[in-house]
């Protein structure tokens, strides 16, 4: 697909239309200490209109944000890019094996949406899940000592790229789509035990075409369930364009007689707001509603994918230099008063000291021993279980180590 359609394409996404149906705390990275005492605490920023389907009205187009959730969001976007960038060098490095997946370019998705969750909603995604995973409180080395297959990762190094977890977060999921039903389980127990809580269950324009998740849309809506669909769309699935995979781009639209938005997914606080009118709606009793990002990927779809045969390098950094989500928030927050330029050059300074550092420790750290592969299969084993050994006579027998994850 040439440049030319792809950002005809994304322009597409920010239509405005006011008609119905057209429409933590993060660990072990340093903090700056404020040595002036003239920034401003607060400021206001206009945002883009959402898309609508299905609605009479949507997020507002102005938002406040205070100079610590500016710091805040800024410091989580950065750290997730550099966390990018080290897992991409170690996969490089071999040190990193088998499957492998960056979020570079989506930070404003993660960042947003957790920003407008409380502590009892939760979330589920697919294999694009690092960023996340450090979102819900799990540090940069432990994030990379699991890519790395260390016995200090989140699954003890058992999971890899794809099988991270934490508190309220369901994990990134290897199978495409299959991850969309079970945040739609997770959101009918919490509807079931009467929590004011929500689920956010992520895919990708990749996996919007799969059936599955066309049949969750009908159980969610039919029981109201409070679940939050949403596509990061990132204009390309595995070597495909959006545009060449689907008869239509309108992925917002896809749930039918569920509500749509599709919002800005290159600005941070555009998501904050179209998340939290999300959660609203769901905790109005209204059932779910699909949320539509639309972003960008720069990296290729995964490691093995170099990105460029489909696409060219000059739309890459066209995107880069355009609608980057971490250096226009940069300009956003300065041009505020919200920090200082020199403040900022620093907080990055002190982030990507501090996860190349995690990246070197990860490295450092050792390997779970062969004898744990038969551990914490089952989580509830009864009469000994035991499991398939290389010959079939000689089972290997269950053992349970008793003790938590890294998180």
């Amino acid at each position: 697909m040439s440049r030319s359609n792809i950002f005809k394409s994304f322009a597409g996404f920010f239509k405005s239309s006011s008609k119905t149906g057209t429409t933590d705390k993060i660990q072990n990275i340093p903090k700056i200490a404020v040595t002036s005492k003239n920034y401003a605490t607060e400021a206001a920023f206009e945002i883009r209109e959402c898309s609508l389907h299905n609605l009479t009205s949507g997020p507002g187009t102005e938002t406040t944000v205070t100079r610590d959730e500016a710091l805040k969001y800024y410091e989580q976007m950065f750290t997730i890019r550099r966390l990018e960038t080290v897992a991409g060098s170690l996969y490089k490095e071999k040190i990193i094996r088998g499957f492998c997946h960056l979020y570079s370019g989506q930070e404003a998705c993660a960042v947003g949406m957790k920003a407008a969750m409380r502590p009892d909603d939760s979330a589920i995604t697919a294999y694009r899940c690092h960023g996340w995973t450090y979102l819900f409180g799990v540090s940069p080395e432990v994030v990379l000592s699991e890519l790395t297959g260390r016995e200090a990762g989140c699954s003890l190094g058992k999971g890899g790229s794809m099988h991270m977890y934490a508190k309220n977060f369901y994990g990134g999921n290897g199978i495409v789509g299959a991850q969309v039903p079970l945040g739609v389980g997770i959101a009918l127990e919490a509807k079931y035990n009467n929590k004011k809580a929500v689920c956010i269950s992520l895919y990708g324009d990749g996996a919007a075409n799969q059936g599955q998740i066309f049949e969750v849309y009908n159980m969610a809506k039919l029981w109201n369930i409070p679940c939050i669909f949403v596509c990061e769309n990132n204009g390309y699935g595995m070597g495909t364009s959006a545009e060449r995979a689907s008869a239509s781009i309108d992925y917002y639209k896809r749930g039918d007689y569920v509500p749509g938005i599709r919002v800005d997914g290159m600005d941070v606080l555009a998501v904050r707001e179209a998340t939290r009118f999300a959660i609203d709606h769901c905790d109005s009793g209204k059932g779910p509603m699909v949320m539509e990002t639309a972003t960008y990927r720069y990296s290729g779809h995964s490691m093995s994918d170099p990105g460029t045969s489909y696409r060219s390098r000059d739309e890459v950094q066209e995107v880069r230099q355009t609608r980057d989500p971490i250096t226009s928030f940069r300009e956003k927050i300065i041009s505020k008063n919200l920090a200082t330029a020199e403040e900022i050059k620093a907080l990055e300074l002190k982030i990507r000291n501090a996860v190349d550092e995690a990246g070197k420790k990860s490295k450092a750290n050792k390997e779970l021993p062969v004898s744990q592969l038969v551990t914490d299969v089952y989580a509830n084993p009864k009469n000994s279980e035991t499991i398939r050994n290389t010959t079939p006579t000689k089972p290997l027998k269950h053992t349970t180590l008793n003790r938590a994850v890294n998180l």
